[in-house]
């Protein structure tokens, strides 16, 4: 059995779920469908989960929100018109929304269950229309299906037990479309994964029916080893660990959601990114294990708005639970921190911008400065990561002398650096007005000299 999740580009108009349907009649082992809800059908376009937040943020609010209502209802009347099928669904989106917005719930359950009406509708019409091309399908609804998941609207993690409510989808012989990106708590309430949590969902049934394969389709042929937005025409990836990936998509790599292959990497499942508008293209492969290859480096990943606390105190070294102290101070402010470089006398902390507003700023550090009595405290903000991946690094010499001299040729200084204890990627802290001179740089040292 293969798992084909398709994403919110592949289901966006009637012309590309034509595209899926001729997919899913390719191979008969594609029998679990998961989709997205309808993305852009152009680039100025609106995606559907857009608009259904807009509508939810508009009833709380106490605004209007019939423009966004009529709007996702137009998206799917354009679909089912030129597919020929049944607009019931069209009747039953605005009744599932009316009852939501007049339901007793808190706003957090309300938007849960309306961000989730866009793939449950997607889910339907695919449904209906595998149908009326004479194929044997069903809709297959999250609870049904027996995805359960914990009572956290907007980042509902999946419970153990359903793996095993899971695998007797194996016993169905139709094809059964699931809409992605929500599942039930043991009290029935309908929760969604983080955003481009239906990328969660198909790694979830693949881990669940224990597929062959977990086929992702979006609108690219693989995951390329660099932007294409920086470099012209990067070279393709044709093969990734799991490890490889998740640094990746951490690290700015947009093509899938970071926590998506959890379950399949568990489950140790292969999964392959294919394109939607070139299925017959070779995708990226993705495996626990690869083959050693000639160059190490797979991949250069970047990503902006970073905040670094630096702490120095003579001495550091020797005071017992200085790093602790400091890592509770955060966790206090609720700010997760994303890495750690350190020296004797020093301790650098990264985290993410958005975690430490202005107002929070001040009082974070004259916590620090009462608490662990530094001699120096400064915040340099506008930080950018960059990510130098690879299983193969740790065995090849001399990689971290290229890459810190592919920064110099692009006359970018490192604000700090960091290798992880896995080994897997180096990480460089630079000013972001200088990402796309350095990661031009770097590509070129590790992809075409």
């Amino acid at each position: 059995m293969k798992v084909a999740k398709f994403g919110g580009s592949s289901v966006a108009s009637a012309e590309q779920l034509r595209k899926v349907a001729s997919i899913i009649q390719d191979d008969k082992e594609r029998k679990a469908i998961v989709v997205s809800a309808p993305g852009k059908r152009f680039s100025d376009d609106i995606k559907v989960t857009d608009l259904l937040i807009e509508l939810g943020e508009a009833y709380f609010n106490k605004q209007a929100y019939e423009q966004q209502l009529q709007a996702v209802l137009e998206r799917f009347r354009e679909i089912t018109a030129e597919l020929h099928i049944s607009n019931d669904v069209i009747t039953e989106i605005k009744a599932s929304v009316e009852s939501i917005l007049e339901s007793n719930q808190t706003d957090a359950i309300k938007m849960d269950a309306l961000k989730a009406t866009g793939e449950d509708s997607l889910a339907k019409v695919l449904s209906a229309y595998l149908q009326s091309l004479g194929l044997k399908a069903s809709y297959l609804n999250p609870k049904e299906a027996g995805i359960i998941v914990t009572d956290n609207p907007g980042n509902a993690q999946i419970l153990e037990e359903s793996y095993a409510e899971l695998y007797k989808l194996r016993e169905r012989e139709e094809i059964f479309v699931i809409p992605g990106f929500f599942g039930y708590t043991n009290d029935g309430t309908l929760n969604t994964f983080s955003r481009g949590g239906s990328d969660i969902t198909g790694s979830i049934i693949a881990a669940g029916v224990q597929a062959d394969l977990y086929e992702n389709f979006t609108d690219v042929d693989s995951v390329y080893s660099v932007n294409p937005t920086i470099v012209e025409n990067p070279k393709e990836i044709t093969s990734l660990t799991y490890k490889e990936m998740r640094e990746l998509s951490y690290a700015g790599f947009s093509v899938f959601h970071d926590e998506a292959l959890i379950p399949a990497f568990k489950a140790d499942i292969p999964v392959c990114i294919k394109n939607t508008n070139n299925p017959n293209g070779i995708g990226t492969i993705i495996v626990s294990k690869k083959e050693p290859q000639p160059n190490p480096v797979v991949g250069i990943a970047s990503d902006t708005g970073f905040v670094s606390i630096y702490v120095s105190k003579y001495l550091m070294n020797r005071e017992l639970g200085f790093g602790r102290k400091l890592l509770t101070i955060l966790e206090d402010e609720d700010i997760s921190f994303e890495h750690t470089p350190s020296g004797i006398d020093d301790l650098s902390v990264i985290i993410r911008e958005s975690h430490l507003p202005k107002e929070k700023e001040e009082r974070v550090v004259a916590r620090i400065k009462e608490v662990l009595n530094p001699d120096t405290i400064h915040i340099d903000r506008d930080l950018a990561l960059i990510m130098v991946v690879g299983e193969g690094m740790d065995s090849t010499i001399g990689l971290a002398d290229k890459a810190t001299n592919a920064f110099a040729k692009a006359n970018v200084n490192i604000e700090m650096m960091n290798q992880g204890s896995s080994e897997v990627s180096m990480m460089f802290g630079i000013k972001t007005g200088e990402v796309k001179e350095a990661v031009k740089s770097l590509y070129e040292t590790f992809f075409t000299e």
